[in-house]
């Protein structure tokens, strides 16, 4: 009995020592060597398909508003273009409260032209993808936080909270205010400006849906200042007090950005330099809730 007692401990403090070996704290496994590189792997591979599907997404609405032209290029992109459009006539009855006909506009002077035989073509391709950027943005950003959330901590999850909707909301918000305030005002300056009655305003197709795309694109940006915000914050780069003692600049800068976007008239400029201001103040607030947070946070971390 004692000589099986001592073989089998014998035994056991071998194949005890043999574990210690082969789980030695300096060396590390090849599983677990293998296994980060797959998880590397695989989340290059999970951003792939982020991206693929959201690709996808413009394409498809892209692909609905090219088979649709008389409703996407017809009446939206040419939209602007024609003296029925919704804004026109909103100023033309705001005129006539006003007990004047000096904000209805009677004639848009000037013609759009194609001068080279494949522009339209181009230009109708064009701006199919730029609408399906458009109506493909919501579930391309939601593609995209779905592959960035993952990696936040959880605090920073929870002040993330409705994100894409928020983003989403901003830019659509923005879309929808250059095409309707910012892209009517300037297209009818340009259009109705003349240094002299002997030039005629004839416009490549190239020219007015490039102006367009890069008012409303510009406005969807735009309107995305208080995520950026949000983000600069969390980042610890700006603070609400910063932002409070620039607010004079911010004005100034915010006139400048309406001067050069609308024409040079003063109910124009006010009409988007409102927007940005408010803009702007709700960034501010939304600053201090961020700043606010994180000193909670941190005292939390302390105490404990």
């Amino acid at each position: 009995m004692k000589e099986d007692s001592k073989s089998s401990n014998g035994s056991g403090s071998s194949g005890m020592i043999g574990s210690i070996i082969r789980r030695n704290p300096h060396q590390k496994p090849v599983e677990e060597e293998e296994e980060k590189e797959m998880s590397f792997i695989d989340h290059l591979e999970e951003l792939r398909w982020h991206v693929v599907r959201s690709v996808a997404a413009i394409f498809v609405f892209g692909f609905i508003a090219f088979t649709n032209k008389e409703l996407f290029f017809g009446k939206i992109i040419l939209g602007p273009s024609k003296i029925d459009f919704w804004t026109y006539r909103m100023f033309c009855k705001l005129g006539q409260l006003m007990d004047s006909n000096a904000l209805c506009i009677e004639k848009l002077n000037f013609v759009i032209q194609a001068r080279e035989m494949t522009e339209q073509f181009t230009m109708h391709l064009g701006s199919s993808i730029v609408i399906g950027l458009v109506l493909a943005f919501p579930y391309a950003f939601w593609e995209m936080w779905r592959f960035i959330k993952p990696g936040l901590h959880p605090t920073e999850r929870r002040m993330t909270t409705g994100a894409t909707f928020f983003v989403s909301l901003l830019f659509l918000l923005g879309v929808m205010f250059g095409y309707f305030i910012a892209a009517p005002l300037s297209i009818n300056f340009l259009a109705n400006y003349q240094i002299d009655e002997s030039i005629v305003n004839e416009f490549n197709i190239s020219s007015y849906i490039s102006t367009l795309v890069t008012l409303v694109i510009g406005c969807g940006l735009m309107f995305q200042l208080p995520m950026l915000v949000f983000v600069l914050a969390k980042m610890g780069i700006i603070t609400p007090t910063l932002m409070r003692q620039y607010r004079k600049h911010s004005i100034v800068v915010i006139l400048i950005v309406a001067a050069v976007i609308t024409p040079p008239d003063v109910i124009s400029q006010i009409l988007i330099s409102i927007p940005l201001f408010l803009l702007y103040e709700i960034s501010i607030t939304i600053c201090a809730r961020v700043v606010r947070a994180k000193l909670k946070e941190l005292s939390m971390e302390e105490n404990t």
